[in-house]
């Protein structure tokens, strides 16, 4: 069983969903990033979601944006992120990892090297947010190949095409878009509806559904789960907190002011997040 196959099977098991924060990987420093991500983890994140910074973030809103900027500041690099990735699995053998990284790093790395980089580090899922399913098949190849987890977006009100693509080519997980539009709580996660777009896609079988858009409160982790879902993923909601730590702004590197406050914080909101996981 893959990890991802092992924690949807023991959250089921305690009648649990599960909470995955996303965090940028080198924001605002790599040894800080690392920092940030053992604190969510250690506050209960049942899996996380880690961002390679990148100068053209299309399916990201401004806070998201603002990482992957305030990341690049401060000079980081693919080779970067990777080395990251290896501490936080050698601190966490069993947590699924999974990337979000946008498409032009597997084309000018090339698709082979990409995903064995990726494996090698620790990572188990790649999504990459710009590459739509009907042209995801030689990504998805490639990462099967060396045993990583493809993700796929399912938008809502997409297509049955679309849909069965999704189901056919993911694995590990499902990422369900809870409504239209880019990242961000500055729109928030519907909250009506969410059992329809839950039940289109499982109409088609397939990976476990993890809803994500505008997730940043209790209330949406607990309405994705109650819908269906097999849990939520936060990312913009946590973004916030770290900004109110860092200080520092394009083009000057970031720095955290106070990583006591900010951990305390995390603490309290990854804490909160997945009690609301409980079905």
């Amino acid at each position: 069983m893959s990890r991802y196959e092992k924690l949807f099977a023991a959250l089921e098991a305690k009648g649990e969903g599960a909470f995955v924060p996303f965090i940028m990987l080198s924001d605002p420093d790599p040894d800080s990033a690392v920092e940030i991500i053992s604190t969510i983890v250690e506050a209960g994140a049942d899996a996380v979601e880690l961002g390679v910074p990148f100068s053209d973030p299309i399916a990201d809103g401004p806070t998201i944006q603002n990482s992957h900027v305030r990341a690049l500041d401060g000079g980081a690099t693919v080779d970067g992120a990777l080395g990251q990735i290896r501490r936080i699995r050698a601190a966490y053998p069993d947590l699924p990892i999974g990337m979000l990284i946008y498409s032009n790093v597997p084309y000018v790395r090339g698709l082979e090297k990409f995903y064995r980089e990726f494996q090698e580090a620790g990572a188990d899922s790649v999504l990459l947010p710009d590459v739509p399913v009907r042209e995801g098949r030689p990504f998805a190849e490639a990462a099967e190949t060396v045993g990583v987890d493809p993700i796929f977006i399912a938008p809502a009100q997409a297509s049955e095409a679309t849909l069965s693509g999704v189901a056919a080519r993911s694995k590990g997980y499902i990422y369900a878009v809870s409504r239209h539009g880019v990242t961000g709580t500055e729109q928030e996660s519907e909250t009506t509806g969410l059992a329809d777009v839950v039940a289109n896609i499982q109409r088609f079988g397939g990976a476990p559904a993890l809803l994500g858009f505008g997730i940043s409160s209790p209330r949406h982790v607990a309405d994705a789960v109650a819908a269906g879902a097999a849990g939520a993923l936060s990312g913009s909601a946590i973004t916030k907190i770290i900004d109110k730590y860092v200080e520092g702004e394009h083009p000057n590197p970031g720095r955290v002011t106070d990583m006591a406050a900010l951990k305390k914080e995390l603490t309290e909101f990854v804490s909160a997040m997945k009690a609301a996981t409980k079905k």
